[in-house]
This record gives C-alpha cells, structure tokens and sequence, in this order.
C-alpha cells in the first residue's frame, strides 16, 4: 500500500513533500509512479510543488525521473535567453550571469503552443540565493488594478523583439534557423510580423492573448511577459543607455497592451508588485525537483553566489487556442 503525501504549506514557500529513503533514481521513477495521480491534483491545487530528498544526482537521473513527470517534451521555440543543451531534453534553468535576477514569467507565453509543465532540478545547490521563486498566477490576477486587467482582457499585449548578436539573441539562433526564408515562413505560421531592416537584423511583433484559462482546471490567471519585457523592468541606468543609443524602436525586447496606450512606469510597478505579494520561495538542496503548472504558476531566479547547477526540462504541451483566450493571437502591425 502506497502512502499518501504529506505537503508542508508554511507560509511564503512552496507546498513541499519529503521523499522517502530510496536507493537510487529508479525508485525515485517507481516512486513518482505510484503517486502520480496526487501529484497532479496537487499541483492543480498549487501550481508548483517542491519534492525534497530524492537520489537525482545526475544528468542522466534527472531524465530517468523527468520521463515519469512530464513524457511528452516540448520544444524551446522562439529562444529569448542563453541555455546550455545536455541532450534528450534537459537544459541548464538559464545561463545569464549570477549577478542578475530574473523576474517572475511563464514560460514560451508568447509562443501559440507552449509547455503546460515544467521540472526543475537541483545537482548542486548555491552557497547562497539562487531559489527558483514561483508565483500563483491566479492570486497575481486577483491582485492587479481592474483596469489594467480589463485592458488586458479585451486588448491583449503586444511583444517586439529586436535580434541582435550582442545584445539580445540572432535570430539564427532564437528561430533555430540559417535562412531568412525558413524564418519568413515560420513567423507566417505562428501569426507574428517580421521585418529586415537595411542593417540586416530582424525584427518581430505578435499580438498573444495575457489572460486565459487552464485548460483542465479552467481556472483564470495572468498568462504574459508585459512585465518581463518591458523598459521599465530594465535598470535604470541601463534603460537610459539603451534608449539613447538605440531609440524606443530599437531595444532589444518591449512590450506593450494591444490598445495602442503606452504603458507607464506606475502600470508596471503594479504588475511587479502583484508578483512579489504571490511569489514562494524555498532554498535549493541537492536532489531537490520542483515540478510547476506553466499556467498556473510563473517562475523567476534569484541571484546567487557559488557553484549552481538546476537543471530544467519542458513538456506537456499546452495550445492557447484550448485555453479560451480574451483575445485571438495575431500579427502585429510593424511601427519600423
């Protein structure tokens, strides 16, 4: 007889269960299996749930146990950051400097089909910081001002994205692409505008729904990079250099509500601010998995110092026409 899981649920963390003693990833696989159907109700219930004390050691663990949580994969499209690949499905969580936080999102939610799960895994824990926060889309909505949920709702958010070698991602590599052609033919299939400008870079804007439902709770959440993108996420400083050196036209990423009213710094404030009253935390240990619902529950970093290794593989994918969208994913009209 299996024994039923116990979640810890003290307050600013995450629901988190202790694995029993177990020999090896195999029977962590075994184990997992025999609580699958609990693991998913309660991540229906949290969004993301923290699974301490398993044999995951290795890459190759990592995957052992990945294949039992999340067995179809799904693909990074429309790459945005710098991961490393180890094979089979398994990527570094990101590989942006130590130094640099990085804000609360859900991932690939500007893509037409995205991952519905993702896991995380710890092989070697920072000497400190470096938790992978998650947030409660759900409360996040719940907490932001009516009115910009309703321009949300009944508008949508616009993403355009500059590519760059330099300073963002080329789009040989974010499109997984060497021609323009293949790029040209897959914007047309995934309803995003392109547009090569005389200096031979791309630039990309698409329209994508920032409030949906999850596809088998049916629960509303806030479903959107408007914050992570945005100037005024930027610092401060760093905003200000980009800004005179490339114009509003040229920054490598910026986002805006699909009304066409410009977003204010005080409009952002209210979204970061609405993350980090949602926002759960819990220090990485090694053989640590944190399994979280891309929709329900957006995932952020935070700085670190130390050796830190957290692995991250993606799946179960999700298409946002089955999660009754406020708005239809469009083109953007190009302001180049």
């Amino acid at each position: 007889m299996t024994t039923a899981l116990h979640w810890h649920t003290e307050p600013g963390a995450p629901a988190t269960a202790d694995a029993p003693e177990l020999a090896d990833a195999a029977a962590a696989r075994d184990w997992l299996a025999a609580h699958r159907e609990e693991l998913r109700a309660a991540l229906h219930r949290f969004g993301a749930i923290y699974l301490r004390g398993l044999p995951v050691h290795s890459v190759e663990d990592f995957a052992l146990v990945r294949d039992e949580l999340i067995p179809t994969a799904t693909p990074y499209r429309e790459k945005a950051t710098p991961r490393s690949d180890y094979g089979g499905g398994v990527f570094s969580s990101t590989d942006l400097p130590a130094a640099q936080a990085i804000r609360p999102h859900n991932e690939n939610s500007y893509t037409l089909t995205f991952p519905g799960l993702l896991l995380f895994g710890c092989l070697t824990a920072p000497e400190e910081g470096g938790a992978t926060p998650v947030a409660d889309c759900r409360e996040v909505l719940r907490l932001l001002p009516p009115e910009l949920v309703e321009r949300m709702r009944a508008h949508g958010w616009v993403l355009t994205r500059n590519y760059s070698e330099t300073l963002s991602v080329a789009w040989q590599a974010a499109f997984a692409a060497d021609r323009a052609e293949d790029v040209e033919r897959y914007c047309a299939e995934n309803l995003i505008s392109c547009q090569w400008r005389e200096d031979g870079h791309l630039r990309t804007e698409q329209l994508r729904p920032g409030i949906i439902r999850h596809p088998h709770t049916g629960d509303e959440v806030w479903f959107n990079h408007l914050a992570f993108w945005s100037e005024f996420s930027l610092d401060e400083d760093i905003r200000e250099v980009l800004l005179e050196e490339l114009g509003a036209d040229g920054l490598p990423f910026s986002t805006a509500i699909g009304d066409g009213i410009p977003l204010t710094a005080e409009d952002l404030a209210a979204v970061n601010a609405a993350y980090e009253r949602a926002t759960v935390r819990r220090t990485w240990q090694p053989g640590d998995l944190m399994l979280v619902d891309n929709v329900l529950a957006a995932h952020a970093r935070d700085p670190y110092r130390g050796d830190r290794r957290i692995l991250v593989a993606m799946g179960d994918p999700v298409a946002v026409s089955d999660c009754a969208p406020t708005v239809d994913p469009a083109p953007a009209v190009s302001h180049g």
